[in-house]
C-alpha cells in the first residue's frame, strides 16, 4: 500500500507541491521534533525524517524543515570543505531545491542566477540544452538531478562546459548506480509505473553507471569523484541520514 506521500508524488505535478510545501514545513518540524536525526543544512534535530519515493519508496529520509533529501545533504557538507560560501562568485543553479533556494539567494558573496523549464522560483526560464547565457560566464554551476531527464545529456553538458568560467567548478548529481559498469537506459519502457519501478522515477530516461565520469572527460571536464561518506563514521552517516557511498560528481573547467 502506497503512503500518502507517494500519492502526493504521483498525482499532483511537481510546481504544485513545491507550492503546498511551504505551507506544511512549519507542522512537520513541530510533529517530527526529537533529538535522533540531525539536518546540517538549517541545524535542526528531529525524532525521524519523513519517507520518500515514486514506486520504490525510502523510509527517514526527507528532512521535515528544508525539505532535503540526502544528496542535498551530502553536498551541504561539501560545500562547507570549500569556499562557496565566502569566496565572490557567479553561480547558475539549476531546477533550484527549495533546501538550498533561499540560503543561496541571500549569501552576499554569490551573484546568485536559477534557471528551469518548469520551476516555479527559478529566474530565467531556459532548456539546458540551449541556454541564454554568454561562454564562460559563471563560476560555479550547480546541476543536480537534472541530467537523467535530458534526452541529449551530452548536448546538456556541453552547454554546461560553454557557460563555466575556465577554473570554474561544476556540480553535477545524478542519480547513479556505482556497481554499474556503464549506463542503462531503455526507450522501449513507456509506462510510467514501469518506468518508476526501473528507472526510480517516471520520468527519469536512464540510470547512469560508473562511464558518466568518462562521459564528463569526453566533454573536457577535469572530473573528480568525491565520496565523503568515506571519511565519515558510520554513526555520522546515520545521524545526517547520508546514503553511505554516494558520490559527488565535482568538475571543473581547464584554465
Amino acid at each position: 500500500m502506497k503512503s500518502p506521500f507517494q500519492v502526493l508524488l504521483n498525482v499532483f505535478p511537481r510546481p504544485f507541491l513545491i507550492k503546498a510545501s511551504l505551507l506544511l514545513r512549519p507542522m512537520l518540524v513541530l510533529a517530527y521534533r526529537g533529538k535522533a536525526y540531525k539536518d546540517p543544512i538549517d541545524g535542526k534535530t528531529f525524532s525521524k525524517f519523513l519517507p520518500y519515493g515514486y514506486e520504490n519508496q525510502r523510509s527517514n529520509v526527507l528532512s521535515p524543515s528544508t525539505l532535503s533529501l540526502e544528496r542535498h545533504r551530502l553536498l551541504w557538507l561539501y560545500l562547507q570543505q570549500t569556499d562557496f560560501f565566502t569566496r565572490p562568485q557567479k553561480v547558475l543553479h539549476f531546477a533550484p531545491e527549495q533546501a538550498f533556494y533561499k540560503r543561496f539567494k541571500n549569501l552576499k558573496n554569490l551573484e546568485y542566477t536559477t534557471t528551469d523549464l518548469n520551476s516555479p522560483i527559478a529566474d530565467v526560464k531556459a532548456d539546458i540544452c540551449d541556454l541564454p547565457f554568454d561562454t564562460d560566464s559563471f563560476d560555479t554551476i550547480i546541476c543536480n538531478h537534472v541530467l537523467e531527464h535530458i534526452k541529449d545529456d551530452a548536448k546538456a553538458m556541453k552547454e554546461l562546459y560553454r557557460v563555466l568560467k575556465p577554473k570554474g567548478m561544476a556540480i553535477l548529481q545524478i542519480p547513479q548506480d556505482i556497481n554499474r559498469a556503464t549506463t542503462f537506459e531503455d526507450d522501449s519502457v513507456v509506462d510510467p509505473k514501469e518506468r518508476a519501478k526501473i528507472f526510480g522515477q517516471y520520468d527519469h530516461l536512464r540510470i547512469y553507471g560508473l562511464d558518466f565520469f568518462d562521459k564528463l572527460k569526453s566533454i573536457g571536464f577535469e572530473v573528480k569523484a568525491v565520496d565523503l561518506t568515506a571519511d565519515m563514521e558510520d554513526s555520522e552517516i546515520e545521524y545526517y541520514r547520508l546514503q553511505k557511498g554516494e558520490i559527488i560528481p565535482v568538475c571543473f573547467k581547464p584554465a
